[in-house]
């Protein structure tokens, strides 16, 4: 990962991971294989130095994963005007990782029950009739974090 411009506002690498969890979405660019980018929010949950995705089984995204399986994905934590300044408080992580598709099927009811706690904890009750309804309608993929940093402005 190239070196940070704000050395001033790097951040750790525990900060970093803790801006991933607390996000609310990240946004994921890969490469189309005319060399052009292509980027879209996700709804992504980590366990440990995994990061992990649901999708369709096919699409503009797969289509990008399948042909270059490398990744980076961008996640904003809190953030807020700084009151008579043209100025942000904000929390920002960025992550260069390799993704690969999840085909087995323990491993991916695994990674689709740590999304819905993260994004539907409420709904965890119909957790197991969702999966046999739709489990194999659907592609799961991780990343492995490869490259992480973090930058802040606290005040």
């Amino acid at each position: 990962m190239r070196s940070m411009r704000r050395e001033d506002r790097k951040q750790t690498k525990d900060f970093a991971l803790a801006v991933v969890d607390k996000c609310a979405y990240s946004v994921m660019a890969t490469l189309n294989p005319d060399g052009s980018p292509y980027c879209i929010p996700l709804s992504l949950v980590r366990d440990g130095e995994w990061l992990y995705l649901h999708s369709a089984l096919d699409g503009h995204k797969i289509d990008n994963l399948r042909y270059n399986n490398r990744v980076c994905i961008s996640c904003v934590g809190n953030q807020e005007a700084i009151p008579g300044h043209f100025a942000l408080k904000y929390e920002s992580a960025v992550i260069n990782g390799s993704a690969s598709e999840i085909t087995n099927r323990e491993e991916k009811i695994h990674a689709l029950e740590l999304i819905s706690k993260r994004y539907t904890p409420d709904n965890m009750a119909n957790f197991d009739d969702a999966i046999k309804r739709q489990l194999d309608l659907i592609s799961i993929w991780k990343i492995h974090i490869d490259e992480i940093s973090g930058k802040g402005r606290m005040q």
